[in-house]
């Protein structure tokens, strides 16, 4: 068996390099795949503390957790394909179509 702690540090390891993606890059796919790695370094946490406490239920909320990802992955990925053909740039700074 794994020890939880090592569990613990990949998914703030993870946690770490995504939030240093979500802050510091400027282009929109970089974003979110840094969104991505956040979620999953939660993710690995829930079923982590599952495992240790022997119970299901961080495995089921870690379920949910990758439905939702999975919904917001394919509307960002349409959201980015209308950004492309208005305005042909994946730059965060660019974009200024949703400004009042």
């Amino acid at each position: 068996m794994i020890p939880l702690w090592w569990s613990i540090l990949l998914g703030v390891a993870l946690f770490v390099i995504g939030a240093g993606g979500v802050l510091l890059r400027r282009n929109i796919l970089i974003v979110l795949m840094s969104l991505e790695l956040l979620l999953n370094s939660v993710n690995i946490n829930f079923i982590a503390f599952a495992q240790y406490y022997d119970d299901f239920r961080g495995q089921i909320f870690a379920i949910f957790v990758i439905a939702i990802t999975a919904a917001e992955v394919a509307v960002a990925l349409g959201i980015l394909v209308a950004l492309v053909r208005n305005k042909s740039t994946l730059k965060v700074d660019d974009i200024t179509i949703m400004k009042g």
